[in-house]
């Protein structure tokens, strides 16, 4: 059998400088995707460094991270808690697309773009990554927050939403006429609600299935059933982290801490192909001119996903930090826009250059502003404790050692209010 020396060499030197990003991140408490998202810009087509024998190889694992990262996340909750979010946050829902979706066609319009492209431009504007918001959920360690079922809801209810949208787009783009476009969509919402019945109806045979006392047999069946699951979405136009998620949820109790421990350190190396990927795709010549254009529209939507994630968040009793927390997680936009460019860019001249530099800004910039949203204020410090012999020199009044103060009536704290 021949040994591709230059791919193994070139996933060597990947692996090894992706680790040394994620330990520089880590000192510093960040989330290591930025920095992956700038390293594949240097990895890539006209970076510093090209790795072109193992190109094929990410942009395979890119397909896998994204699908595992999904996965993962869908075993930390339960079909039926997650069904109750989902009911709870059909008004979220409906601010996120008006929210986002109306300045990427705003901008579209100013542009001069067709409808094709104004199509194009809100979607890309409207739909949050699910890849890097898994991701910044478990690095930052907020899975377990109240405002956490909000930012998934609104995940979930974007993904399903582009089930409708790409075909609408892909006849839209190519010239197709309006009735082609809603037996596109009607066909998509038919098969996402289909989808969503089974997954409601038999999702509790699937973690019977799927368990088993042996770790290996875990792995394989999990990640087997997820992958045929993420490929049958996909063929039905619902995106495959929405499949994995579904799985995910199927898993419960002991099956699911045994899946998680097995699929943690797999997750792990292919989230991070997939990060690297997102920056592979992008020409650093394409940033530039599209800058300051890319960079007002970035904050503009920022701004309005923050909005989005603060309304999400309040409707499940979060505070105010909580509410802040839940918009910086959804600022970070990816995978879908790079799909949206796909479809539409051929057709729109400097569409792709734009959409490129604005996901790149968001990508990279959104996960640090998750970082430094406001977390829960930390517990006072005790004051410091003097030495022992100065804790003896005698009072200058009472020539006695000092008595502590008497605590204060009701001076206690009460019990914490939503953060």
């Amino acid at each position: 059998m021949h040994t591709p020396i230059a791919l193994l060499l070139e996933l060597g030197v990947i692996l090894a400088a992706l680790s040394l990003l994620g330990t520089v991140a880590r000192r510093f408490s960040l989330s290591p995707v930025p920095l992956y998202l700038v390293a594949g810009l240097a990895l890539g087509d006209g970076g510093l460094a090209p790795v072109p024998a193992a190109r094929d190889f990410v942009d395979t694992g890119a397909a896998i991270g994204v699908v595992l990262l999904l996965l993962v996340l869908g075993l930390d909750f339960t079909v039926q808690e997650f069904t109750v979010s989902l009911r709870r946050h059909r008004s979220s829902a409906a601010v996120d697309l008006v929210l986002n979706a109306t300045p990427g066609a705003v901008a579209g319009w100013l542009l001069g773009l067709d409808s094709g492209g104004i199509l194009a431009l809100a979607g890309a504007t409207y739909v949050s990554s699910s890849g890097i918001v898994a991701r910044l959920l478990g690095d930052l360690r907020r899975l377990g927050n109240r405002e956490t079922p909000a930012v998934l809801s609104v995940l979930v209810v974007e993904d399903f939403v582009m089930a409708a949208y790409l075909p609408l787009l892909a006849v839209v783009a190519s010239g197709g006429t309006w009735w082609q476009a809603l037996l596109a969509v009607a066909a998509a919402m038919t098969a996402v609600a289909a989808a969503i019945a089974v997954s409601w109806r038999w999702g509790h045979h699937v973690g019977r299935v799927l368990s088993h006392p042996d770790p290996e047999q875990v792995l394989l069946r999990v990640l087997g059933i997820t992958l045929i699951v993420a490929a049958l979405a996909e063929m039905i136009h619902v995106s495959a982290a929405v499949g994995a998620f579904l799985i995910g949820l199927a898993l419960t109790g002991a099956s699911a801490d045994r899946a998680r421990t097995v699929l943690s350190p797999l997750r792990d190396l292919f989230a991070a192909v997939f990060f690297l990927a997102l920056g592979l795709s992008v020409d650093p010549a394409d940033l530039l001119p599209m800058l300051p254009a890319a960079t007002a529209l970035a904050v503009v939507t920022a701004a309005t996903k923050v909005a989005s994630g603060w309304y999400a968040a309040g409707r499940e009793g979060a505070g105010s930090r909580g509410r802040l927390r839940a918009g910086t997680a959804l600022i970070a936009r990816g995978e879908f826009s790079v799909v949206i460019i796909g479809l539409a860019a051929p057709a729109q001249g400097h569409l792709a250059a734009l959409v490129t530099t604005y996901v790149m800004l968001l990508a990279v910039c959104g996960p640090v502003l998750a970082r430094f949203a406001p977390t829960r204020p930390a517990a006072p410090r005790p004051p410091a404790r003097r030495n022992r012999a100065a804790d003896l020199v005698p009072d200058p009044v009472s020539d006695a050692l000092p008595l502590p103060a008497p605590a204060r009536p009701g001076g206690g704290r009460g019990p914490a209010g939503p953060d």
